[in-house]
């Protein structure tokens, strides 16, 4: 289950994210009768319609995989998440519909009646993920139900599905892939760019990713700061797990870097930066920041993986917000130095990794829950054995899909490419 969210969370970033740039750049073919904007758009179209694809195979594999492998989970939580998945597959529905209005509407449908099928793909894409996210903020901050006799009862799906995680999950997600895939978009065209191939053409490219991908990545590590907020008032065992807090106290420390030995409850290599995390968490640096010791041993979290998960997360979403204040610099400017493209391709995928860190400290910072505080992830998983050659069958299955996609992305790229010049 792990590998199979691994892989489908970068198609589902892509596939909010892209549909917004194809969108743009036909909003400006429309504007300025560009050639350029055209091809542009008609390039990305293909990309979209072939990463839909993959995103939507691997999607329905993990709707396979809840049934067969969380039995638990479902049994408990199926009645209350049930609203937030039907309204993201509603949402994948138009999504659908849209993607096929667009990609053979050409010539046949108005020019910006056409246009609007396009954003319409982003739109839902961005809808099918803030669902998507409602439920899996349901699982770290319950609510909705009652509790009694190891049973739910007096179900209101409704406060379940707009329950307390879901604000600064979902924000931290769509800012998150709106980052990753703009700065991704952005590094390939400049890779391109620097090689002379198409300039015109991909120096557009860039212009358009880097608007989404640089704006976002300068607003994400406010939204994080807020998360991280919230994490300290709903799930104080993730907060203390993320920093490698083994006591708790007042004024507490900020940890940079550092591994955390669980046996000796200590941090080595870590850098402190006194009182930041108290002032972080809550806004008073005098404020208490609760440790690992308030609660039992067998309900902490992987401290290591979420510690170095967090870390690794941070540590690019800084670097991002940094290179997306040079790019509007520079933008503003009117020219970018070739120092600033090679970073830009440089950190092309990073914001995939951040991702990727990120769901991990989500998810493995929940443990050993997989309701919070209620349900138990051993008491949810299948008991039956031999899960691990579907897992093999799997794995064999997901890189043959990827190596696929690589090749035919490539292949649209490259013609594109070929018929500007490059």
């Amino acid at each position: 289950m792990a590998f199979s969210l691994g892989f489908h969370i970068i198609f589902a970033a892509i596939g909010m994210t892209m549909p917004l740039l194809m969108s743009t750049a036909h909003y400006l073919y429309l504007k300025k009768k560009d050639p350029v904007y055209l091809e542009l758009t008609q390039m990305w179209m293909k990309g979209v319609a072939i990463l839909f694809a993959v995103g939507a195979v691997s999607g329905t594999v993990l709707s396979f995989e809840l049934g067969l492998l969380w039995p638990g989970f479902m049994q408990s939580a199926g009645p209350i998440i049930g609203m937030p998945f039907s309204w993201e597959g509603t949402a994948f529905f138009l999504e659908a519909v849209a993607i096929g209005l667009f990609l053979y509407g050409w010539k046949r449908m108005r020019p910006w009646v056409h246009w609007c099928t396009g954003l319409l793909v982003g739109v839902s894409g961005f809808v099918s993920g803030i669902f998507v996210v409602a439920a899996n903020g349901w699982m770290n901050a319950p609510a909705g139900f009652d509790w009694v006799g190891g049973a739910a009862r007096n179900i209101n799906p409704v406060r379940a599905m707009f329950n307390r995680a879901w604000p600064h999950e979902s924000l931290h997600m769509q800012l998150g892939a709106l980052s990753a895939v703009g700065c991704a978009v952005g590094g390939i065209h400049a890779w391109l760019y620097l090689r002379g191939r198409a300039p015109a053409l991909n120096l557009k490219a860039l212009r358009i990713a880097m608007i989404f991908g640089a704006a976002a990545s300068i607003v994400q590590p406010f939204v994080g700061h807020y998360a991280g907020e919230r994490v300290a008032e709903l799930q104080p065992a993730k907060l203390a797990a993320i920093e490698g807090l083994f006591t708790s106290g007042r004024r507490v420390p900020l940890t940079v870097g550092g591994l955390p030995d669980v046996e000796t409850r200590t941090v080595k290599w870590g850098v402190e930066i006194p009182g930041l995390l108290s002032l972080l968490a809550h806004r008073d640096l005098n404020s208490e920041v609760v440790g690992l010791d308030r609660f039992p041993r067998q309900d902490w979290p992987p401290v290591l993986i979420v510690h170095v998960a967090f870390q690794i997360m941070v540590a690019i979403g800084s670097v991002l917000a940094l290179l997306g204040v040079l790019y509007f610099w520079f933008a503003r400017r009117g020219t970018f130095p070739r120092w600033l493209l090679w970073a830009l391709v440089g950190c092309a995928p990073l914001g995939m990794f951040a991702i990727e860190a990120g769901w991990v400290v989500t998810e493995v910072g929940r443990q050993p829950w997989i309701i919070y505080g209620i349900v138990r992830t051993r008491d949810a998983v299948t008991p039956v054995p031999g899960m691990v050659y579907h897992f093999y069958l799997f794995l064999g299955l997901y890189l043959a899909l990827a190596a696929a996609t690589v090749w035919l992305l490539r292949r649209q790229i490259l013609a594109v490419q070929q018929k500007f010049g490059g």
